[in-house]
């Protein structure tokens, strides 16, 4: 056993994970099912449809959606990675739940964003979209539905006061591909302010962002390929602070001649977001509240690191990418928004959303 692995397994969050191996029983909510459903099985989904329902959408989800339940309190949404894995991350996000207390009072919803030219197979009316799912793209199958229609209908679905009378926040989160997601879906979406719940946002590892500025971190400092491979070369210090080594200017767009094309940037928006301003898609950008959470050694070319001349504009690794962003749109365009630097953690959902530090983002406390 090598040390990093022993420090991982003896935190107290791993070691309580354990105990998601032993049957768990979930007490009754008055006013709601009797208990939590658990399992990444066909009896914890159901369908999401829109519009005239003849189209729609499976999630995972802890607790029905259109079923009466008093004790909800909060709503996680959690967006897959690129293997559109919903199962997995339905399982890590309960996980989370059982060690932060939540199971009880948290509905927790997978989307399954199924995609063409995949193994992946529709059930009738299922919505199939294309790999652009992950940046709000056009479904293949209905092309005048976005992937953020979507997570707009569990939305509207959530902020039903005659199924969940007394939900109070609601968290849309994404890992690797859903964090993509989460990162485009926190500054276009058009209902944030019309719920009557507020939402929060919460962006972990994602391999590209879109900036609101034709502007990207030099390759100088924190940015520097050789210095931002080393994750552990930080101060034992509780939260690790984010590296600021960070300098900005123009980019030579002969490298990249789409680099600041959506979603990379703001030019050249079809779609959800083609009638958006840019000024209106920045403003909502840093006013909106999100977290955003990076692993401390998400500095390796692995789990579909996007490589591609527009992503690596961004900086040389996830966790640089993720800092330069933060950096940028606090310090230059004034955000008020959070970053965690999560200790030990890689490019894996289940470390990042199972340490305990993360629980207040994505479980908000009243």
């Amino acid at each position: 056993m090598t040390a990093a692995w022993y420090r991982f397994a003896m935190r107290p969050s791993f070691v309580l994970l354990l105990g998601l191996l032993v049957p768990v029983v979930v007490p009754a909510q008055r006013g709601g099912p009797a208990a939590a459903c658990t399992t990444a099985t066909a009896a914890c989904t159901g369908w999401v449809t829109f519009g005239d329902g003849k189209a729609r959408s499976m999630v995972y989800r802890s607790y029905p959606l259109d079923v009466k339940n008093d004790g909800i309190r909060r709503a996680l949404i959690m967006v897959h990675g690129t293997n559109r894995n919903a199962d997995h991350y339905f399982m890590t996000s309960m996980a989370a739940a059982f060690l932060a207390g939540a199971v009880d009072d948290t509905v927790v919803i997978a989307p399954h964003l199924i995609q063409a030219m995949t193994a992946d197979q529709p059930e009738p009316n299922e919505v199939v979209w294309e790999s652009s799912w992950r940046t709000g793209g056009p479904s293949r199958s209905h092309p005048t539905l976005s992937s953020f229609d979507l997570v707009d209908e569990v939305l509207r679905k959530l902020s039903n006061k005659a199924v969940f009378p007394n939900l109070r926040a609601i968290v849309v989160a994404g890992h690797s591909a859903g964090g993509q997601f989460a990162n485009r879906y926190e500054m276009s979406n058009k209902i944030h302010d019309t719920l009557g719940v507020p939402v929060t946002y919460v962006v972990a590892n994602p391999s590209s962002y879109a900036w609101p500025d034709a502007v990207r971190p030099l390759p100088t400092g924190d940015a520097d390929p050789a210095k931002a491979k080393d994750g552990w070369n930080q101060p034992d210090v509780t939260p690790l602070p984010p590296h600021a080594g960070y300098t900005f200017g123009p980019f030579d767009a002969t490298r990249a001649p789409s680099f600041n094309n959506w979603p990379s940037g703001f030019d050249k928006r079809t779609g959800y977001t083609e009638n958006t301003t840019d000024a209106q898609l920045k403003k909502q950008l840093i006013e909106r509240p999100t977290t955003y959470l990076l692993g401390q050694v998400d500095t390796l070319p692995l789990g579909g690191f996007d490589s591609s001349a527009n992503a690596m504009a961004q900086g040389p690794t996830r966790r640089a990418r993720g800092e330069a962003y933060f950096k940028y749109i606090t310090d230059t365009l004034g955000a008020k928004q959070k970053i965690m630097i999560v200790p030990e953690c890689g490019h894996n959902d289940r470390c990042m959303f199972t340490t305990d530090i993360v629980f207040p983002a994505i479980f908000p406390k009243f």
